[in-house]
């Protein structure tokens, strides 16, 4: 069974109270909301993330930060030239321009990528802010550094296949709406688009 995200769905289950489910319960990410990522995965799934937008994808981080995060490097997953990318001074700066970006409407992803933890006010401001724009957030977090006004969050780790350099372990560790899970992904280049390559049972 295919559905209209490109997902090759599979049902799985896994114990410790956790129910029966598929990735896409929980994946595209719930509109109107910020989300949280982690793990040496989470470029990737952030760019997935991006990938289901059909206008610009606005990606703020801060100057300082050595690594360059180039759009051509993020051709395998959408269209460069519809990246912006937002430079900013602080984390400070950043959330300021996170929230007006989610509150405006006018682009239906914002990226961010974190190195401080959140706090309960800044993070439900950028929620009020998602749900008046309609627009998803994402916040990039190093791992354990994760807000408790997050909807959901994702940890995310490449897995070794000499025959699948896309193969991926993407785990949901938090869920305002629902309950948890961890799915094997791969991602199709060709057509962009997001497959489920095998359920994970625990």
């Amino acid at each position: 069974m295919t559905h209209g995200w490109g997902f090759e769905t599979l049902s799985y289950q896994c114990n410790l109270n956790r129910m029966t489910s598929d990735l896409s319960t929980y994946f595209p990410l719930r509109k109107a909301r910020v989300h949280e990522v982690c793990g040496s995965g989470s470029l990737s799934f952030s760019a997935i993330v991006a990938a289901q937008a059909c206008d610009c994808v606005f990606w703020i981080r801060e100057a300082w930060r050595p690594e360059i995060l180039n759009p051509v490097g993020l051709s395998d997953f959408f269209d460069p030239s519809k990246l912006l990318i937002a430079q900013v001074k602080d984390q400070t700066e950043g959330l300021a321009v996170m929230e007006e970006a989610l509150r405006d409407g006018n682009l239906s992803h914002v990226v961010m990528e974190l190195g401080e933890p959140l706090g309960l006010t800044e993070g439900r401001r950028l929620q009020l802010a998602a749900k008046a724009g309609k627009t998803i957030g994402l916040c990039r977090i190093p791992e354990g550094m994760g807000s408790n006004v997050a909807e959901t969050r994702w940890h995310c780790t490449p897995i070794l296949d000499r025959d699948d350099s896309t193969l991926q372990r993407w785990e949901l560790i938090k869920n305002k709406s629902g309950t948890l899970g961890a799915w094997h992904v791969r991602w199709n280049t060709a057509s962009r688009s997001l497959h489920m390559a095998s359920p994970v049972t625990e």
